[in-house]
């Protein structure tokens, strides 16, 4: 067998492990079809590098299991959720569970330097407080509030992000740790994290409502990218009537009159405080009248764009996410009615509709997953495993 072909099994295997699928011998020979000699030839390799645990299982019946493991000191992973105005960064073991985070506010129009300067500066300080040091991290994925093309690892013409257009954020991140490093819109990744405590579903949307608006798809179990990284991307859809100037360039879109960044800026036209989508939806939680009805207006906006949504997409499943969803009673209750007031009916008949129970952690809970598809590719496991044998 080649040395691509081994390293691609057993990346298959590790990979079942981590998600916690197959944690014997016997489940990953079922899992992934391969001959039970070469499981046993691939882990008792694994084993013997200091890669895997194999810890037996006592039970009440039978021969006693033996249940495999990460090691330790394995290595980690590290991952960023950039907002226009928010960031959360993780690092993470292989299984995706956090090792430690951290969450600060940034300005995304600061630029790529200043921003990843920061982001490195972050990161590097969780690793030293957990006793590690780059040398330990195994892959990077990092989510940012604009297109990106997956395959460059770098954001194109992206609305809300002024100074990043072209910019090699892969690589500056590779350059930082010498590892693979995966870049990708951040709804993609919170549509990611989110299907991760949802495999049953295999449509499903999920749609950030902050700042700007922006839906990830997963279409057949697996997130949709489209032909060049931009499906989902319904910020920037036409709301007929409108004519507000979006950061895009063009007229009426979604974005422009029923994100977030959109009320706060109407709110401030009227005299009041507000810097934030999170803040729009405090006020309303507080009971501001203005605010709330600036909330139902938007969401009805936003459920008249995902009813047509729904007639293309015919998803099972609608997670809300994003800062407007802290006020999510009226947030839901007004996209709910669009939807199911517009949208044919055999298209809404196994319809849900929820709030993500992430919270916020569904965008590095996403990273997470992406980084270690990464640290585990023939290329990722090649390094690894170079590195625990030198």
């Amino acid at each position: 067998m080649s040395e691509s072909r081994v390293l691609a099994t057993t990346g298959e295997l590790l990979s079942r492990i981590a998600s916690g699928t197959a944690v014997t011998r016997a489940a990953l020979a079922k899992e992934t079809g391969l001959a039970p000699s070469t499981v046993t030839q691939r882990v008792g390799a694994l084993v013997d590098q200091g890669i895997l645990l194999e810890d037996v299982v006592e039970r009440t019946r039978g021969r006693p299991a033996k249940h495999l493991a990460f090691a330790p000191k394995v290595g980690v992973l590290l991952t960023a959720d950039l907002g226009v105005t928010r960031a959360r960064l993780a690092v993470t073991d292989l299984g995706g569970a956090s090792l430690d985070h951290h969450e600060g506010d940034i300005t995304i129009g600061d630029g790529p330097g200043p921003i990843l300067t920061w982001v490195d500066a972050q990161f590097r300080a969780m690793l030293g407080d957990l006793g590690l040091s780059p040398v330990d991290v195994l892959a990077v994925a990092c989510g940012v509030p604009g297109p990106v093309d997956y395959a460059a690892g770098r954001v194109v013409r992206p609305p809300v992000m002024p100074g990043w257009e072209g910019y090699g954020i892969a690589s500056f991140l590779r350059s930082r740790y010498e590892v693979p490093v995966e870049v990708d819109n951040d709804v993609n990744l919170m549509a990611i994290g989110a299907h991760l405590t949802r495999r049953n579903v295999e449509h499903m949307l999920f749609v950030k409502i902050g700042t700007g608006i922006g839906c990830g798809v997963i279409s057949g179990g697996q997130l949709h990218r489209g032909a060049n990284g931009a499906a989902g991307d319904i910020g920037h859809v036409l709301v007929p009537g409108s004519e507000a100037p979006c950061n895009c360039g063009y007229l009426g879109c979604l974005e422009a009159v029923a994100s977030g960044g959109a009320l706060a800026a109407a709110l401030r036209s009227e005299g009041m405080d507000v810097p934030t989508a999170r803040r729009v939806a405090a006020l309303a939680a507080e009971g501001n009248g203005k605010a709330r009805r600036a909330i139902q207006a938007a969401a009805e906006q936003i459920g008249g764009v995902l009813a047509a949504v729904v007639n293309f997409h015919n998803p099972s499943l609608i997670v809300l996410g994003g800062a407007l969803t802290a006020f999510q009673e009226t947030l839901v209750a007004g996209i709910r009615g669009q939807i199911f007031g517009r949208a044919l009916a055999l298209g809404t008949s196994s319809l849900s509709i929820e709030i993500s129970k992430e919270e916020d952690n569904a965008g590095t809970a996403g990273a997470a997953h992406l980084a270690r598809k990464a640290a585990l590719s023939p290329p990722g496991l090649a390094r690894l495993l170079a590195r625990r044998s030198g």
